[in-house]
């Protein structure tokens, strides 16, 4: 993890191994995830923190000087027990369509079994120290992502990585406007794997071709910008 020079989290790493105060932080940071896990981001109060954490407001804020800082650190916390911890390099035969697929999926499966970690991820992350999610993220998926596409040209792969990237923070934005179930999230990603990693050639000359299939747009697919 890259820690930038004076900020909160590396003084909260830092303090690692010291007597008291790395068991205070570590214990405020740990009822931030039972408040987001139970109730959700916006039951994250500050004085409920220090209540349940047995300590003063004065002390919270010596350690998390914002109260999306806070929320971040849960965040982190979250996030390396119980989705980049499973990330794992892709076997010598896996494709790159089967290699995105279960990357995508061991990041969002812990995500469907808790919402309220998804919202709490998205909403934190464009807040005060938000940028330290995506730090994160990149260095604990890119080392096992990038084996995959080793041989592959340049071009392709950012477009990949453009597809991908801003499908998945648009769906996630969709989840926490409520206008998209979670559990569509994944399906819908799927999808886009296959097309990015097919060859559509045929498929997209057939749409403008002689026969007919009475193929159409579904209306339904207007729905991330109806807001009727």
């Amino acid at each position: 993890m890259v820690w930038r020079r004076g900020s909160v989290s590396r003084r909260y790493c830092c303090d690692v191994g010291r007597p008291g105060h790395e068991s205070q932080s570590e214990q405020i940071v740990g009822v931030v995830l039972e408040l987001l896990e139970s109730q959700g981001y916006d039951a994250v109060q500050l004085r409920e923190v220090a209540r349940r954490a047995h300590v003063s407001l004065a002390t919270v804020y010596k350690w998390f000087p914002t109260r999306n800082e806070l929320i971040v650190a849960a965040v982190e916390r979250w996030m390396a027990v119980n989705s980049y911890a499973a990330v794992a390099a892709p076997a010598p035969e896996e494709t790159l369509r089967e290699g995105l697929t279960r990357l995508l999926h061991t990041v969002f499966e812990p995500w469907e079994n808790n919402p309220r970690m998804l919202e709490a991820y998205y909403r934190a992350r464009g807040g005060a120290g938000g940028q330290r999610l995506d730090v994160q993220g990149v260095e604990a998926i890119l080392p096992f992502a990038n084996p995959l596409i080793e041989g592959a040209d340049p071009c392709y792969v950012t477009d990949i990585g453009l597809v991908l990237s801003n499908m998945t923070y648009a769906l996630i934005g969709r989840f926490v406007d409520k206008s998209l179930d979670i559990t569509e999230i994944l399906p819908t990603l799927d999808r886009v794997i296959y097309r990015l990693t097919s060859d559509n050639a045929q498929d997209a000359t057939a749409a403008r071709g002689a026969a007919a299939r009475g193929a159409s747009f579904d209306p339904a697919l207007a729905a991330p910008f109806d807001r009727r």
